[in-house]
């Protein structure tokens, strides 16, 4: 297991669910470092979530996969520091 992976599980562990903006840069940074720039069309205003979560990805374009990589297991221990493990 490398440690993108690892950091995805090891969010699971906390004990609240991180809020809706923690959420996102996860989500975002995820997909930028695992597919790269954002890509396909911008979801309806109908689907409020799908659009959010395409926005927040779309605005990590140009950075790097392993950029990408580095923030999401930098945030990841920073929720697990500050949750006391």
């Amino acid at each position: 297991m490398n440690a993108l992976e690892q950091a995805q599980q090891d969010v699971n562990t906390l004990s609240q669910k991180p809020n809706k903006d923690i959420l996102l840069f996860l989500y975002a940074h995820y997909k930028q470092a695992t597919t790269g720039d954002a890509s396909g069309k911008r979801p309806s205003m109908l689907d409020v979530i799908g659009r959010m979560k395409f926005d927040a990805w779309e605005k990590l374009k140009g950075i790097s996969k392993t950029e990408a990589e580095a923030r999401y297991i930098a945030k990841v221990k920073a929720l697990l520091a500050a949750d006391g493990k």
